[in-house]
């Protein structure tokens, strides 16, 4: 039997969830939160196998800063991301803080118990589209002639600058952090970007993850 903690804000959709899953096999809804404070401390309490962790929510701790703490405090559990944000950097940033796997409140009723299921079984859990989109970009890198000794062309101070822009410093937190000026960590996350092939943040984040250099606890 799957235990699990509804976190949401809204109580309609705490009770809509509840209502789809009564009865359903192997999952048993043993309690829920109204914010991340409360998520922390219901879950030190009834030690769920899995928590539905919502992200946007504006009274106590959201969802990405409570998932973090969560899994600090309790490796064990499976934190399963339930938000309308369909964005890789809410994506990322979820993975980032420790989430075992990550849908959207549009998916169908059966995927949302599928993704349950496979967190609890320790497995991740991507909802199908932002996997074909990941590996439609991997491949379409690929075609393109993108190699992994790519990393490789960059200075040590730029694969430093690489690891905090992912990590979600700012550049002046950068700055102050390996005290150079925020011209100069503007000017190696340029290089940076341009040796890599790459555009934005989501897509340097998804790239600093592939090359292990985000570390979770």
């Amino acid at each position: 039997m799957v235990k699990l903690l509804l976190v949401d804000d809204h109580a309609v959709v705490r009770s809509g969830l509840k209502m789809l899953l009564h009865g359903k096999e192997q999952i048993e809804v043993v309690g829920e939160a109204a914010d991340g404070d409360e998520a922390i401390q219901a879950a030190s309490v009834l030690l769920p196998d899995v928590v539905l962790m919502d992200l946007n929510m504006p009274h106590g701790k959201d969802g990405l800063t409570a998932t973090s703490e969560l899994k600090q405090q309790f490796p064990d559990i499976a934190v399963l991301i339930l938000t309308m944000h369909d964005d890789d950097e809410y994506l990322f940033r979820g993975i980032q803080a420790g989430a075992s796997g990550y849908i959207l409140k549009s998916a169908p009723h059966e995927e949302l118990l599928t993704a349950i299921r496979s967190v609890a079984a320790g497995q991740a859990y991507l909802y199908p589209t932002a996997t074909k989109r990941l590996m439609g970009e991997y491949l379409e890198k690929l075609r393109h002639g993108e190699n992994a000794s790519s990393y490789e062309t960059l200075s040590e101070r730029e694969k430093e600058i690489l690891s905090l822009i992912a990590k979600g410093y700012s550049n002046k937190e950068i700055a102050e952090q390996l005290v150079i000026s925020v011209k100069t960590v503007e000017s190696h996350k340029s290089n940076v970007m341009e040796k890599l092939g790459l555009k934005t943040r989501p897509e340097l984040v998804k790239y600093a993850l592939k090359k292990g250099l985000l570390q979770f606890e």
